[in-house]
Formats: structure tokens, C-alpha cells, sequence
């Protein structure tokens, strides 16, 4: 009888070790990732999400050797089983944390950067015209089809990276602290076509205030400003879908290089 019951137990522990690598997987993934990892989200059904997600992906994993659960092997597993979701997630992430930036730098640039409401998302105040940039980036990715994508890239990371103890490496994560400097880099030309209409713009009122010193400036160039400001705005958000898509198509093939998929 306790044959049985350890042989049962033993058939029960393997069975269930690939559903717990990709449920691992997954719940990293959901703690970060655009779109799926929102705070708005409730952990409830992210917790639902992630289950359905691991009875799905789990059978498609590559069969890997039994290891201890009370093992060091085990802990290193699980460590790097989140540690290739929160990658994942955090890739993408960069992608509108540059429209964040962008956001701001033209903000401040036409005198809008007092004008600041509570992002639901980060839980902490940021400019309007950052949040519009969000929420015209977040429609660009659905548009897009990026959210399957990234659940695709998810799938195959399995095939790429099977779970075990060897995960990310050192030049994984070089190539994600690379991947960082997309958020200054990529916000700056984001914002680069309203910053430098906005400069010429203070440029022309500073040669207004020499040639007509009683002029009040700060009457007049600040609502100017803003004004010139929002139209500087709407003219370059055309060349914002095509940013955003760039953008994208290099988040995905950083995950590739990452996971080291080819």
C-alpha cells in the first residue's frame, strides 16, 4: 500500500511540474507585462488568466528531467521561470514607458508640465499629455494585434528557453539593460518634431522681445505657447503610429535575442 501511494504521488509530482514551470512563467509575465499586468486588472482574474494560459501552453513544453522540489536545483528553477516572464513583460513595457517620456519632455517644453493628473496604472501623478500618449499608444498595440503577439512570443518562448536552471544569461541581460536606453533615446525622437517647432517658437518671441521691449512676454509667449504647443501636437502625432511600430517590431526581436530564439 505505501508502494502504491509513493508511486501515485511520484506520477502526480511529475505530472504537475511542467503545469507549476509554466504557471511560473506566466505569473511573472502578468506582473509586468503592457496591457495584462495593469493594476486596474484585478489579481483575480490575472490569477484566472494565468491558470487558463498554463493549461494551454503546458502541454506544448519540451519534456525536461524530474527535479527535487525541495531542492537548491528547484529554487534556482523558480527563480528563473519569473525571471524570464518579468523579461518578457518588461521589454514591451519600455516601449510606452519612451511614450511617457516623450509625453513629458513636450510638456514642459510648452509650458504644460503643471497641468498633471494620477496615473490608475503607476499609482503616481504624470502630465496629460503623457497619458494621451499612453492611451494612444495602448490603442496602437491593440490595433496592432501586439497583444497576441506578445502572447505568441510568450508560447514560443517555452520552445526557445525550455524551463530548467539554466535560463537568462550574462549577455541576456546586457542585451535588456541595452534595451533601457530605448526609453530616453526613443522618447527624444518621439518628441523631437513638437520640442524643436516649440524652440523656434521661443526663439521668434525672444527676437519680439528685444525689438519691443514694452511687450509683456509672459502674457502673451505663455497661452502662445500652448496654443502653438497643441497645434505642434497634432501634427506630429502621424509619425506617431509609425514609432510606435518600430518600436514594437524591436521589443519583439530583442525577446528573440534574449530567449535566444532565431
Amino acid at each position: 500500500m505505501n508502494a502504491l501511494m509513493t508511486l501515485d504521488l511520484g506520477h502526480l509530482t511529475a505530472g504537475l511540474e511542467a503545469y507549476a514551470w509554466a504557471f511560473l512563467r506566466l505569473s511573472g509575465f502578468l506582473m509586468i507585462a503592457p496591457l495584462f499586468g495593469q493594476t486596474l486588472v484585478p489579481g483575480r482574474v490575472k490569477i484566472v488568466f494565468a491558470i487558463f494560459l498554463t493549461m494551454v501552453l503546458a502541454p506544448l513544453t519540451p519534456k525536461m528531467p524530474f527535479i527535487d522540489p525541495f531542492s537548491a536545483t528547484a529554487l534556482l528553477t523558480v527563480a528563473q521561470q519569473l525571471l524570464i516572464g518579468i523579461a518578457i513583460g518588461f521589454v514591451v513595457q519600455i516601449v510606452f514607458d519612451a511614450l511617457l517620456l516623450a509625453g513629458q519632455v513636450i510638456a514642459n517644453t510648452m509650458g504644460l508640465g503643471f497641468a498633471t493628473l494620477i496615473d490608475p496604472n503607476r499609482g503616481q501623478s504624470t502630465v496629460v499629455v503623457s497619458q494621451f500618449f499612453l492611451v494612444l499608444g495602448m490603442l496602437l498595440f491593440l490595433s496592432l494585434d501586439g497583444h497576441l503577439l506578445l502572447l505568441g512570443a510568450l508560447a514560443d518562448s517555452f520552445q526557445w528557453l525550455p524551463p530548467g536552471p539554466d535560463g537568462l544569461g550574462a549577455p541576456a541581460f546586457a542585451t535588456i539593460a541595452a534595451w533601457g536606453g530605448k526609453i530616453f533615446s526613443a522618447g527624444a525622437l518621439i518628441a523631437l518634431p513638437a520640442v524643436v517647432g516649440l524652440l523656434l517658437v521661443n526663439l521668434a518671441f525672444g527676437v519680439v522681445s528685444r525689438a519691443a521691449p514694452q511687450l509683456n512676454l509672459f502674457a502673451v509667449g505663455f497661452p502662445a505657447s500652448m496654443v502653438l504647443g497643441f497645434a505642434m501636437l497634432m501634427l506630429s502625432l502621424p509619425s506617431l503610429q509609425g514609432a510606435v511600430e518600430r518600436l514594437l517590431l524591436e521589443a519583439f526581436m530583442s525577446i528573440r535575442s534574449i530567449l535566444g530564439g532565431h
